[in-house]
């Protein structure tokens, strides 16, 4: 008994120090909310994240991370935040390997010639090649294919991407074009095609970076826009067929590029951060509207808005633009790393990369000492038909590495329903943008970041060691 009742004692002491031990709940003041209210309607009858978007995608177009143009859009960049009156502009450097494409085709041989669309996938190596093609369902059944199957033979992968709202369904899509031309290469193929990770019916192709496992030698290695895919599939249900696939493309040694950054100062706690943003880089199809212009011009235009406040936040805005985000999250890991020692003064972070479509849930991965504000932020959320889903969605990608090293983060999730129609494709232009529908995303950014930065109490950043993520 006595033994049981020093146990009792001991957990009841216990449970009273870590009670006293928790932080305090974060709150955020009414007057805020307020405010944020004003800042919401301001927002909604703005066009400034619009005419942001168009200023990028029009006078720098698409920007190849490692190119002429994308070193344009850092200029622009930093330009554009100073002309929107941020109160501080700044670069750093992000230096990766550079990838080149240069020319692209393919066609059928044979009785049933015909040219078929595609395009090289980041990463691809050049090359020119023939051979009969091995149509294979999906990503499972090509890495079961056994070793020298594929001898002097294309694979091909026929999966088809499913279209949802969140997106759910690039996953498995994805997964085809980052591990299917390494399960090609040990089944003895000499080329790789893939239907394209989309979910629209056009000739356009879909690129995005692949990689090759070590010790692989790379194949070329292409996505086939969507009807190709299924004219190819068609045409082999006929009989065998022979493709040549030619390349013209490459890793060529290093670029640097950086990382634009943009602040409003905070009116008390300058030293303290809430982040924002999203890449600046694009792939060189289109011209990198949706994927990721919207998001740039969305947060850019949503710190404007914040600094034109009467008075600014207790905290820092801090608008990223983040570097070669397509081919590996080189922006986002450059900045985890040169912010490392200054994690807890990161309060929240929130990045827009998933299009223009209109935001219509918010969540955050704060503790529970910070639910009350991030309620908060959600009831103010709420007039702009965002639902609060607590437990669903994560960080932007470009946050990742920050986030795995502790950084507490926010999503406000897009409608995605025809993101993937467009994601990486020609298609990628200024006219997929709906205005309205972009400042609906301002407002959300904008009363976002401004609650947060006017809470009182943190949202639990906590510097913790972690694996970056590899993409």
């Amino acid at each position: 008994m006595l033994a049981s009742s020093l146990s009792l004692a001991l957990a009841a002491f216990l449970a009273t120090g870590q009670a006293v031990a928790a932080p305090p709940q974060t709150r955020i003041p009414d007057a805020a909310i307020s405010e944020s209210a004003r800042l919401r309607e301001a927002a909604l009858a703005s066009d400034l994240g619009y005419r942001i978007t168009e200023s990028l995608t029009t006078e720098v177009g698409a920007r190849l991370a490692g190119s002429e143009a994308d070193a344009r859009a850092v200029a622009w960049a930093q330009a554009k935040f100073k002309e929107l009156g941020f109160d501080k502009v700044w670069i750093e450097p992000v230096t990766f390997p550079r990838w080149e494409r240069r020319s692209e085709s393919a066609q059928v041989l044979g009785a049933n010639a015909q040219p078929l669309i595609l395009t090289a996938l980041g990463g691809s190596p050049a090359g020119t090649v023939e051979g009969e093609v091995v149509r294979f369902a999906d990503l499972a059944a090509l890495e079961a294919a056994p070793a020298g199957s594929l001898a002097g033979k294309i694979a091909f992968v026929d999966y088809k991407m499913e279209r949802a709202r969140d997106g759910a369904g690039y996953g498995p899509g994805s997964g085809v074009r980052s591990r299917a031309p390494s399960a090609a290469i040990r089944a003895g193929a000499v080329a790789f095609l893939m239907r394209s990770a989309g979910t629209d019916s056009h000739r356009n192709p879909h690129t995005g970076i692949t990689r090759f496992d070590d010790g692989l030698t790379p194949i070329p290695s292409a996505a086939l826009a969507v009807p190709d895919a299924d004219q190819l599939t068609r045409l082999l249900a006929r009989g065998p067929q022979r493709v040549r696939v030619s390349l013209d493309c490459g890793w060529d040694g290093e670029a640097t590029s950086h990382n634009v950054i943009g602040e409003i100062t905070g009116s008390s706690r300058p030293d303290e951060v809430v982040l924002i943003g999203g890449h600046l880089d694009s792939w060189d199809l289109g011209t990198g509207a949706i994927d990721d212009g919207a998001g740039i011009g969305l947060t850019m235009a949503a710190g404007k808005l914040i600094g034109d406040l009467p008075k600014h936040p207790a905290r820092t805005i801090r608008v990223v633009a983040f570097a070669n985000e397509e081919q590996g999250l080189h922006g986002g890991k450059a900045y985890a790393q040169a912010h490392a020692a200054n994690i807890t003064r990161h309060q929240l972070a929130a990045e827009s990369d998933f299009g223009a479509g209109r935001v219509y849930a918010f969540a955050s991965g704060a503790p529970e000492h910070a639910k009350v504000a991030v309620d908060q932020i959600a009831a103010a959320l709420a007039p702009l038909g965002i639902e609060h889903t607590p437990g669903e969605g994560g960080p932007g990608p470009d946050l990742t590495p920050f986030v795995a090293n502790g950084m507490a983060w926010a999503t406000l999730r897009q409608d995605g329903s025809d993101y993937f129609d467009l994601h990486h494709t020609p298609d990628d232009t200024l006219d997929k943008i709906n205005p309205q529908d972009l400042a609906q995303n301002v407002a959300a950014y904008a009363v976002f970041a401004y609650l947060a930065a006017q809470a009182e109490g943190d949202f639990g950043s906590e510097a913790k060691p972690a694996a970056v993520p590899s993409e």
